[in-house]
Order: structure tokens, then C-alpha cells, then sequence
């Protein structure tokens, strides 16, 4: 099975409606046939709307920044997963740090996350990734198969199938700093590696494996250009029109 490309933009909390809707239709007007899918994650009361514009064109997916890990309940100010799949949301995402760090998502609560967005047919972009003082350590690569073996690998082959990955250096999130495309790409090389050793050659060549992490328009031909890079989980970059569809034209 042949990897998707995906670029996605993670607009967190920013633009309010009408804003959400002109950044929208410039990006399509900007848009050009692509090898790639698509996906704005907006603020959740942009969602339907939002989805109503995207839903007959080609590769282009609306997405959520969260859900609760219950189907229904009393959690005022939360989202559930039935709730989303029912206003267009296809994609999302769980794991971010910002939602580790903020709202101390740990793995059990992820782990929930996960197993009730596929129960919805929402597809999860599983996000993960290592503190600069982790990396400093050298224990970067010991964190990350924590991260993504306490979270994803209770899931069957078929599941992990429909669950995309995006690694998100934390040092590299909002600070301009960027992972070098070689230290990117050995990261997402030995993700690959543990999902071959817990599945198969052939599931481990078929998901995923997006770069987040101040990727931006001048450094996504690069990074993209790596054997194990799939696309982008895009933040600051995605509020531009003209810079998020430059990253969508930067696969080799």
C-alpha cells in the first residue's frame, strides 16, 4: 500500500468565524491538484461550516483539535467523538503536548482517546515527541517508544491502519526551532522500526508518519524529501493561505 501524503493544519485557538471562513476560501482559491490530502483542524464551532465548503473537493478533510475519551456524559465544556463525526470532522487529533502539558493527558486517558475516535470513524493523528532536556539526554528515542507503544500498540493491525502519526518535538513547537530533516527522519525511522517489530513489514510501510514542529514554508521541501517523512502537522504556518499551500506543493 502506497503512503498517503498529508498535510495538516492545526489552526489551535486562533481566527474567529468569519476570519476561519476567508482563511478557508483563500486556501482553496490558492490550492493546486496535489499528491496530497489536506486537512484543516479549526476551532470546534468552525467545524460544520467549515465542512460544508470542503466536502466536495478533491483531498481536502476538516478535522478536530480534541475529544473526550466518553461517548456521552456530564463533562461540561468537553466534545464527544459521536458529536464531531456528525458535523464533518474526519480527522483527529489526540496527544498534542500542548494538551499533555496543559491538561495533563497522560497515556491511559490517550489510550481511551484512541479506541473511541476509531469506535466513531474518526481517523486519530496520533501526535508525540520528545522536551529538549529529553533530547539533550539522549533519551529521545527511549521516550518515544513509550509514548507510542503505552498508546497505540493494544490496537489491532486493522486499526493502526486508520491511525496516522505526526512527531512533534516539543523544543520545536511554536519556538521557530526546527528538527534538522536528518534528525526528523531518524526519528520517524525508528517509529517505522517499532510498528514493523509489532505488526508487519507491510503495515509499518503503510501508515503515515507526519513532521510537526515549526515546519514551515522554507524548510518543508527538505524535510519532506526524507524516505520516512509523509507530510506535516502545520501550526503558525497554517493560519497563511499562500505559506500553507506552498507546504502542500513541497513533495519531491
Amino acid at each position: 500500500m502506497k503512503r498517503k501524503k498529508i498535510v495538516a493544519g492545526n489552526w489551535k485557538m486562533n481566527k474567529n468565524f468569519s476570519e476561519a471562513l476567508n482563511l478557508t476560501s483563500e486556501i482553496l482559491n490558492l490550492s493546486e491538484k496535489t499528491n496530497c490530502i489536506k486537512i484543516i483542524i479549526p476551532p470546534f464551532p468552525f467545524i460544520h461550516a467549515i465542512n460544508e465548503i470542503l466536502k466536495s473537493k478533491i483531498d481536502f478533510y476538516t478535522g478536530a483539535q480534541n475529544v473526550h475519551d466518553q461517548e456521552q456524559g456530564a463533562f461540561t465544556g468537553e466534545v464527544s467523538a459521536s458529536a464531531l463525526s456528525s458535523v464533518g470532522a474526519k480527522y483527529i487529533l489526540i496527544g498534542h503536548s500542548e494538551r499533555r502539558i496543559f491538561f495533563n493527558e497522560d497515556a491511559q486517558f490517550l489510550k481511551n482517546k484512541i479506541n473511541t475516535a476509531l469506535k466513531n470513524q474518526l481517523l486519530p493523528i496520533y501526535c508525540f515527541g520528545e522536551s529538549l532536556l529529553e533530547r539533550e539526554s539522549g533519551n529521545y528515542l527511549k521516550v518515544i517508544e513509550k509514548q507510542i507503544s503505552e498508546v497505540l500498540f493494544h490496537l489491532q493491525e486493522n486499526e493502526i491502519l486508520n491511525t496516522v502519526l505526526a512527531y512533534e518535538p516539543v523544543w520545536a513547537i511554536g519556538t521557530g526551532k526546527t528538527a534538522s530533516p536528518e534528525q526528523a527522519q531518524e526519528v520517524h525511522q525508528f517509529v517505522r522500526s517499532l510498528i514493523k517489530n509489532q505488526y508487519s513489514i507491510e503495515t509499518a510501510e503503510s501508515i503515515s508518519i507526519l513532521y510537526g514542529g515549526s515546519c514551515n514554508a522554507q524548510n518543508a521541501k527538505a524535510l519532506f524529501s526524507m524516505a520516512d517523512i509523509d507530510g506535516g502537522l502545520i501550526g503558525g504556518a497554517s493560519l497563511k493561505a499562500e505559506d500553507f499551500n506552498t507546504i502542500t506543493n513541497s513533495f519531491s
